[in-house]
């Protein structure tokens, strides 16, 4: 047999990532909370929005996705020129890992960090150096300390998937300020939306007030457009020239760019989900931490539930599946012992409530 081509060996290490699951065999109705998927499902203007585009898919999209950067500005404001949209925000997470890592460079991220800093740090050849965390929450002087002559890139999420955990203004200015000018901090805000804190910052202060930090953001979660995979960052112009060198000529398709703009302008559609998430994420938090589990404090549209022990989780996992719930295993992230939920409708969060304290009624204390 002849030989195959050989990738680069940095390739070979990386574990595919695996989505949320989605499907239960021998299940009629299954309530997916494994994706941390926005509880109210698409904006019905989003819907009408990428609907109205059906007969025009035979033209190109606009390249700069001008219109979608100008209605990203307008809602958050800030400047559309230092905005780049992307597939996703993980396509720009990519981006920049392999634009200013590569052989020979560092990634610095906390232990429990979005896994896409992992696989894209290896696929470019960066050498990945996870930073263990505090309570379960990023470590701002051991990250510090963490970074060497070849970092190149350090990632913090804020708040952090999967921990639900966050890192207030004055640490993450704290995080900047600690780094070499040329080291540049990429801070990942899929959440931010659902964050209510005073003490909060995205980015935009840190970005607007240097060249080396850029903030990256998503319409998969609030926003309810996770299927048509659309993120976007925002980035001072050196860094916003570099990802327009790179980034695909029409990276961004034009249905999802014109349900994008929809969604920014649903009227009160943010407002109702993040009051419903405030108001469900204590609900089911408190609920579990009567009954006896851990659930760590969280920031986002999703909980961290530690059952102690992997086989306790693990069977929790399945009393959850019975029922015909599906939330997210934790083992990719090397928290065998917890599981992470979703919030979702308050018929959805009844039914985690209910199937868990039932399971913890009926399961043994060593399981």
């Amino acid at each position: 047999m002849m030989p195959a081509p050989l990738p680069r060996p940095s390739i070979l290490s990386i574990e595919p990532y695996v989505g949320g699951e989605s499907k239960i065999p021998g299940v009629n109705r299954i309530v997916k909370l494994s994706s941390n998927e926005g509880a109210f499902g698409v904006p019905p203007g989003a819907q009408a929005a990428y609907a109205k585009l059906a007969t025009e898919l035979h033209r190109y999209p606009d390249g700069g996705a001008t219109a979608l950067r100008e209605a990203i500005g307008a809602r958050f404001g800030l400047d559309p020129a230092r905005i780049v949209c992307g597939n996703g925000s993980d396509e720009l997470i990519g981006a920049l890992i392999m634009s200013y890592g590569g052989e020979g460079t560092e990634l610095v991220m906390s232990a429990h960090g979005f896994v896409m800093y992992d696989i894209a740090g290896r696929y470019a050849g960066s050498q990945v150096i996870k930073v263990p965390e505090k309570n379960f929450t990023a470590d701002v002087d051991a990250m510090l300390a963490a970074v060497g002559p070849r970092t190149k890139l350090v990632f913090l999420a804020n708040p952090n998937n999967p921990t639900g955990a966050f890192l207030p203004a004055a640490e993450v200015a704290r995080l900047r300020a600690g780094l070499r000018e040329d080291v540049l901090l990429v801070l990942d805000a899929a959440y931010a939306e659902y964050v209510t804190r005073p003490d909060y910052d995205p980015g935009t202060g840190l970005i607007e007030a240097g060249t080396n930090t850029v903030m990256t953001r998503t319409f998969s979660k609030v926003f309810g457009l996770g299927g048509i995979r659309l993120g976007w960052c925002y980035a001072p112009a050196p860094v916003v020239d570099i990802l327009n060198r790179v980034r695909g000529p029409f990276n961004v398709n034009a249905p999802a760019m014109a349900a994008g703009i929809a969604a920014l302008a649903e009227p009160g559609w943010v407002e109702k989900s993040v009051a419903h998430n405030d108001e469900w994420r204590a609900k089911v938090s408190d609920g579990l931490r009567t009954a006896g589990i851990t659930v760590h404090p969280s920031e986002g549209n999703f909980i961290l539930a530690d059952f102690g022990t992997p086989a306790r989780a693990k069977a929790a996992d399945a009393a959850l599946k019975a029922r015909g719930l599906i939330v997210r295993a934790m083992g990719s992230y090397s928290l065998p012992h917890c599981l992470r939920i979703t919030i979702g409708t308050a018929e959805e969060c009844g039914m985690v409530l209910d199937a868990l304290t039932g399971f913890l009624r009926s399961a043994p204390a060593d399981a």
